[in-house]
């Protein structure tokens, strides 16, 4: 094996081959035994599926992103604001955070895709197979260890909560 090139154990490409009418169900197939199988590597030559799975990561990507910018205002707004606003910028920023990692965690956690990321540098890209594809486009999905962002925004959204609780009994019980 020559220095710099990915193990063929390492990658798994799901090849554009039409055979017959139910190609697309096939791809699709293809692709969630690749992601159960767990390679570090999953090139997706057909536009649809990839284009598809590149937003799904996406969209996933936008909630873990929002419930931790979110919790990190809900929790930080009373440090910067006066006491009598904060309140009206922490509760919806904290509510947002709450509902967001909610959501991540109820349609999320146990996608398969969820452990994956879009690759985009080309230096890691250059080590893949990608000479033996018929496609110019493809996506290409990278395995990451996500515990620790997970970690992040349920700390965070959690930490949000307690305050959006406490606030909320502030308000309500005096």
């Amino acid at each position: 094996m020559q220095k710099g090139v990915m193990a063929a154990s390492d990658c798994y490409i799901v090849h554009e081959i039409y055979n017959g009418e139910n190609a697309q169900d096939q791809f699709e197939y293809e692709l969630e035994q690749a992601l159960e199988a767990q390679y570090k590597y999953i090139v997706i030559e057909p536009t649809r599926i990839g284009d598809e799975t590149a937003r799904w990561i996406t969209v996933g990507n936008c909630l873990h992103k929002t419930a931790v910018l979110s919790g990190a205002a809900c929790l930080l707004t009373p440090l910067s604001l006066p006491a009598e606003y904060s309140r009206y910028v922490a509760l919806p920023a904290g509510a947002l955070s709450i509902a967001c990692a909610a959501l991540y965690g109820i349609s999320w956690q146990f996608d398969p895709c969820c452990k994956y990321q879009v690759e985009y540098d080309s230096q890691k890209l250059s080590r893949l197979p990608l000479h033996t594809l018929t496609s110019s486009t493809p996506v290409v999905l990278v395995r990451r260890d996500d515990i620790h962002r997970k970690r992040l925004h349920n700390t965070i959204a959690l930490a949000a909560l307690a305050y959006c609780a406490k606030k909320i009994y502030e308000l309500y019980a005096v």
